[in-house]
């Protein structure tokens, strides 16, 4: 009888509270935000409010591991975060929920911490997660609402719109990105694409501490060259003061494009678009993507032309380090001056127009100068090798100078704003007398051809005269007899 009655009462119990699972579960899914009392398991999901993103675990490629991460809400899944790249979980044990101190964690199943946002003495421990329509991951303070922690400040291999790529100096906040191992496993690769801040800031590819590719550097009005032109999809922004220097982009229209760019395991930074018709993702520009965007590809102190048949070639003053490999070619070895520079007797500098200036790396910089007390300042210097304008913004005050090698040259257009001038030797110089010498010896030979040819036309009119004279007089006595 006990047992009956317990049967009945157990059946609507057990149907409300199966009523109230399935209802969790739903809320789970569509929640965007984890407070102090709930967790997210491995098997639910914190999803944008606009539906762009989710955040949860997943099972990169053949790998058993598994990872908290954040990606695009699309069919194919896109990883654009990951939290614990070095230390992933080896079963379906992980929970993401907010400590007792208020910071977010990842814990196992012994209760272990996995990963934790790791902020130290936090003035509340009363904090909300959520997961933003940008895949920013935020933990922000319940009564204040301003953010303690976000996922944008610590990318993994991939850039989003609105995310900013390079420094914080007033906290030494570098964000940087670095590639995944391999396509099984998150944890961090050979390469590292970020914000080289020496003088003038350029964004740098390495492989290890090894150059591969540097990005477009900052001229002091924009990112300069022509792999920084503006597109329909996306607008660049480049913040350089004192307590930010940082890359960032933006895009046109926020509902229809989904874009990323992404540092792949095998080194190149590729910029991804999604289509929606296709459902896939379709390459817009990827890095290196031609032999000049290879670092240093002609060596020191050459010049790289996309567009010519040869590719290198030697800067004005400079030959070939070695003949035998550039007639290979193999341009590694670069180029030596012909003559040594007899400082400080008649050295002059050639320009050389719209280029994508040197490795930052060797030049010094002074932003009060104007081009031309640039031009006094280097040939004060014997070892300065060249110069340049490092702003082509507003009154163009602005001075590089290079004590070294010129090396990673790129030409990029005639039109571009960004000219490189280089020191050299005194005969490599047209001088101000032989160029006077010059003219007047060209001006003096199109005055004899102009003479000699009008002298040959009046001839010619003369002579074309008389016989016609001569025919009119024969032709007269003829006729008169």
């Amino acid at each position: 009888m006990l047992s009956i009655s317990m049967q009945f009462v157990s059946l609507p119990v057990a149907c409300y509270i199966t009523a109230i699972i399935l209802a969790l579960a739903k809320i789970s899914e569509a929640a965007e935000t984890i407070t102090r009392y709930e967790v997210i398991n491995d098997s639910m999901n914190l999803v944008s409010a606009g539906g762009k993103f989710k955040l949860g675990f997943f099972r990169p490629g053949n790998s058993e591991n598994r990872y908290l991460g954040i990606w695009f809400n699309i069919p194919i899944q896109t990883i654009v975060w990951v939290a614990n790249r070095n230390i992933p979980l080896n079963d379906s044990s992980g929970v993401l929920k907010i400590g007792d101190d208020g910071n977010l964690i990842l814990v196992g199943h012994t209760e272990s911490k996995i990963w934790s946002t790791n902020i130290q003495n936090m003035s509340s421990n009363i904090t909300i997660a959520q997961l933003l329509d940008s895949g920013n991951l935020v933990l922000r303070d319940e009564k204040t609402q301003t953010y303690v922690w976000q996922s944008f400040d610590y990318p993994s291999d991939t850039l989003l719109a609105g995310m900013k790529f390079g420094w914080n100096l007033r906290t030494g906040l570098n964000r940087n990105l670095t590639s995944w191992k391999s396509a099984d496993d998150p944890s961090p690769g050979d390469f590292s694409y970020a914000v080289d801040l020496h003088e003038l800031p350029q964004t740098l590819l390495r492989r290890n501490s090894v150059k591969l590719f540097r990005g477009v550097p900052w001229d002091g009005l924009q990112l300069s060259g022509d792999r920084a032109k503006l597109n329909h999809v996306f607008k660049t922004n480049f913040i350089n003061n004192s307590e930010e220097v940082y890359y960032q982009y933006d895009l046109y229209d926020l509902n229809d494009n989904l874009t990323t760019l992404v540092l792949t395991y095998s080194g190149v930074l590729q910029r991804l678009i999604w289509n929606n018709q296709s459902l896939e993702w379709f390459p817009l520009t990827k890095h290196p993507g031609d032999p000049c965007e290879s670092y240093g590809q002609c060596g020191p102190n050459a010049i790289c032309t996309v567009n010519d048949a040869r590719v290198c070639s030697c800067l004005a003053g400079y030959m070939p380090k070695s003949s035998e490999q550039w007639a290979i070619p193999l341009w590694s070895g670069g180029c030596v001056r012909k003559k040594p520079l007899n400082c400080p007797k008649g050295e002059g500098f050639i320009e050389l127009k719209g280029v994508e200036i040197p490795d930052l790396r060797q030049f010094r910089s002074n932003t009060n100068m104007t081009l031309k007390e640039c031009r006094v300042e280097c040939l004060k210097n014997c070892s300065c090798t060249a110069y340049a304008n490092s702003n082509t913004a507003g009154d163009g005050r602005g001075c590089l100078l290079s004590y070294g090698n010129l090396i990673d040259i790129r030409l990029v257009a005639l039109s571009a704003k960004q000219n490189l001038y280089i020191r050299v030797t005194a005969s490599e110089l047209d001088s101000p007398k032989k160029k006077q010498f010059v003219l007047v010896m060209v001006a003096a030979s199109v005055a004899s051809v102009l003479l000699l040819l009008a002298s040959c036309i009046i001839w010619k009119k003369r002579t074309q005269g008389k016989l016609a004279f001569h025919h009119w007089k024969n032709s007269f006595v003829k006729s008169s007899e």
